[in-house]
This record gives C-alpha cells, sequence and structure tokens, in this order.
C-alpha cells in the first residue's frame, strides 16, 4: 500500500545502516517526508538510495 504517509514526516536516528536505514527507505517509499541522521557519513549514501 503506497502512500499510506503521505503528508507525514518521519525522523530517523541512526539511519545510516542497518534498520535505520531500511526503516528510512520504507518510509520514504510509503511517501513520508524522512529526515534521516546519523553521527556516521554513511547517512549520505542512504540519502541518496531514498533520493532515486
Amino acid at each position: 500500500m503506497m502512500g499510506r504517509l503521505n503528508n507525514k514526516i518521519a525522523i530517523l536516528t541512526g539511519a545510516s545502516t542497518g534498520i535505520g536505514a531500511a526503516s528510512a527507505t520504507v518510509l520514504a517509499n510509503e511517501g513520508a517526508h524522512v529526515l534521516a541522521v546519523d553521527i556516521s557519513e554513511k547517512v549520505h549514501d542512504t540519502v541518496k538510495e531514498i533520493n532515486h
């Protein structure tokens, strides 16, 4: 069911790898605006993947 989270905002910490990255991807695919943060610079890779 795509679009269940349209116009919602999701804030994820620990979003560079693992469950955090997977959650960010799923939430974005469901229509949420995702704020992905992490202490690691790898979070940029997660954001790039979501934006494709």
